[in-house]
């Protein structure tokens, strides 16, 4: 399933598979409805930028009020392209993970990019979220698997009950690598230049076949048809704009709702 255009400037997009979940928040930002000067131009969430820290709190602001989260409380993580996932249970910004699972409801989870593969997970029946950051090395380390089969432990989810969302990264026709990254994937994940040599990467495909793979019904995962290369107007790209730009968020959480009728 691909996901749906994007509306002119938008803060946010919602995933369209997620829209019929009236218990769910869940959504990715893009580059517009900020307050960040160039280079971060304009709604730069990313703490860890070299971006006035005034402005990345502003534009939070603005982004969880965009989709209705003013309120929540917010559990992230520094991440470090690894595979280590985090149970959340309460609000902070951790350090050394590149995923965070909760079931707890009014508790967002998220993760900042800017080229790497933001993957929001909901398991519908036991009621539990992930968000998941897989950049090559977390791809190639199939963090997706890891991820799922920690919430199959931590809530006993069942893969047929989830749906996953992988949203706007840096997409295969411009993610060129050396070989020493090209021999990490299998050959339906990679296309060589038969010109130039170089190999060339479909980090969307890989994590795809990951989902689906470990159990996750084909129709329940949609695939954003947005680059943060080709669209990088909308959305920010460390390649593109050569390491020095901003970062979205990708966030999913239970609404505060469940705790009265859970």
């Amino acid at each position: 399933m691909a996901s749906s255009l994007l509306n002119s400037e938008a803060p946010c997009r919602v995933p369209a598979l997620f829209t019929g979940f009236e218990d769910l928040i869940a959504a990715e930002s893009t580059r517009h409805g900020g307050v960040s000067p160039a280079p971060f131009s304009s709604l730069n969430l990313g703490i860890n930028t070299a971006d006035e820290p005034a402005n990345v709190e502003e534009n939070r602001r603005r982004f969880f009020a965009a989709i209705g989260a003013s309120t929540y409380p917010f559990a992230s993580s520094y991440q470090v392209h690894g595979t280590e996932i985090l149970y959340a249970t309460e609000a902070g910004r951790y350090e050394g993970y590149d995923a965070l699972i909760t079931n707890k409801p009014g508790l967002l989870v998220g993760v900042t990019v800017a080229d790497c593969v933001p993957i929001l997970i909901y398991d519908a029946r036991q009621k539990a979220v992930a968000a998941v950051h897989a950049g090559w090395r977390g791809t190639a380390g199939k963090i997706v698997s890891r991820t799922l089969t920690r919430m199959q432990d931590q809530f006993g989810t069942r893969a047929t009950d989830c749906f996953a969302y992988i949203g706007t990264c840096i997409d295969e026709c411009s993610f060129e690598v050396g070989p020493e990254v090209a021999e990490q994937f299998e050959s339906a994940f990679k296309r060589e230049d038969a010109n130039t040599g170089k190999s060339f990467i479909d980090l969307k495909k890989a994590n795809a076949h990951l989902l689906v793979n470990f159990g996750v019904p084909e129709k329940q995962v949609e695939t954003s048809s947005f680059s943060t290369v080709i669209d990088n107007r909308d959305y920010f790209s460390y390649r593109v704009e050569n390491g020095t730009t901003g970062r979205m968020l990708a966030v999913i959480g239970l609404k505060y709702e469940q705790i009265v009728e859970g």
